[in-house]
């Protein structure tokens, strides 16, 4: 172990304080500074409750997660915060508290919670040097640099494909371009906007034609309303028997809701299937490119494989034909959120869209020439995103395999760098 060590109490190196109540009425969704709960960002606000970074710790409902703030924020009164060190002191505070297992703190009392006063109790070996805590944090965080620059990245290609989607699909820009003639379709290679028409279908007025609109609107001329079940397979996912344990702990992914929450492509998921498992609903299985949507309790959730996988009952996928672009489905299932969430309350408790409903719902289908043509426009953006997120799954991995044998002084310092520069990192 290099250095001096220290035995010490949570309490004394890194006492909580109690987070202060924020009303929603009372935040301003402008604000600079983030408002923070027991489950991460829930706000903003206009000022800041801490100084300097600050680490979130869960006391009631998420209990026990840990979150970093790096700008000043407000943790709200479910929480305990951490503040008054730089930026790497606090952050080898967040490392260590993550290491520790808090959420399996919980009070015995009638609303679990974090108890802090047994939190302080905790006793934990650390450096004595702040430099070498700092090391240890810098390597951690490295990691978690990258996979945050990955994150920001693959926001900003896919906002970069919805830009093209909803130009070319929703304002219908290079029509609207042509009728007014500007001949190259608002700013469009030649190529590309000799694809769209210059009007739009007559039954479709919008202020350009004659006749009423269509039920979707204006519709281009030559294209058409198609529902769902139009433009691929819809299979609704399926649950193997649980009792039967050997069905899981495979190599396929099997895709829960929690899964796809800000995942373009799935790349990893909590559960997998065995072999066996597969096997009892194999009309079940999805190939790579197939969109998933949520449509059950969070309905509305969008994302695509990343490889043959499973889904649970909660999710209807479309395994795309071979004319419709898997890329220009992603895009048309979130413009159906609205529909998708209003189509399956029916005055439930729980939202529950069908696949039935869900396959029957409509949606304004380009000409084939110009679904292609946004295919190959869009596929390296997306290209570029899967790599992205295959890169985050693997740093998460380095950074899970190396923080508790840092923190505990299990790794040295030198052999965490020569193993991370033997990766390229």
């Amino acid at each position: 172990m290099a250095g001096e060590w220290q035995d010490i109490t949570i309490g004394k190196f890194a006492p909580f304080a109690y987070g202060k109540g924020l009303p929603e009425r009372s935040r301003n969704p402008n604000g600079a500074f983030p408002v923070f709960g027991s489950n991460g960002v829930v706000g903003w606000h206009d000022k800041p409750l801490t100084e300097g970074p600050t680490l979130i710790i869960g006391r009631k409902g998420t209990v026990g997660a840990v979150h970093f703030s790096s700008l000043p924020c407000w943790p709200i009164d479910t929480t305990f915060y951490i503040t008054g060190y730089d930026f790497t002191l606090i952050r080898y505070r967040y490392y260590l508290l993550k290491s520790l297992g808090l959420e399996h703190m919980n009070s015995d009392s009638a609303v679990p919670g974090l108890n802090r006063n047994a939190a302080h109790a905790r006793i934990v070996c650390v450096p004595k040097d702040e430099g070498e805590q700092k090391a240890i944090a810098h390597i951690l965080g490295t990691l978690d640099d990258k996979i945050e620059l990955n994150r920001q990245m693959n926001k900003t290609l896919e906002e970069m494909a919805r830009a093209i989607f909803k130009s070319w699909f929703v304002d219908f820009l290079p029509v609207r371009a042509k009728m007014a003639a500007r001949t190259q379709a608002g700013g469009l290679k030649p190529e590309i906007a000799k694809l769209f028409s210059d009007s739009f279908e007559p039954a479709c007025r919008g202020g350009h034609g004659a006749g009423r609109d269509s039920e979707l609107g204006e519709i281009p001329r030559g294209w058409s309303i198609i529902e769902v079940g139009g433009i691929g397979n819809v299979v609704c996912g399926k649950t193997p028997p649980t009792k039967d344990s050997e069905n899981y702990g495979g190599e396929i992914p099997f895709i829960t809701i929690p899964d796809m929450h800000g995942k373009v492509f799935v790349t990893s998921t909590v559960s997998s299937l065995s072999e066996k498992g597969a096997g009892t609903q194999s009309a079940k299985l999805l190939p790579k490119y197939a969109v998933c949507v949520s449509c059950i309790a969070t309905p509305g959730l969008v994302s695509i494989t990343s490889q043959p996988s499973h889904t649970n009952q909660q999710i209807n996928s479309i395994i795309c034909y071979k004319d419709i672009s898997p890329f220009w489905c992603y895009f048309a299932m979130k413009s159906l959120r609205y529909e998708i969430i209003t189509g399956g309350s029916g005055g439930s408790a729980t939202l529950n869209l069908n696949k039935g409903d869900f396959s029957k719902l409509r949606l304004i289908k380009p000409k084939p020439d110009i679904m292609q043509t946004f295919h190959a426009t869009v596929n390296p953006l997306f290209a570029r995103i899967l790599n992205n997120e295959y890169e985050s799954r693997t740093l998460t991995a380095l950074r899970d395999t190396l923080l508790p044998k840092l923190i505990s002084g299990e790794l040295r310092i030198k052999d965490a760098e020569r193993f991370l520069k033997e990766r390229g990192l």
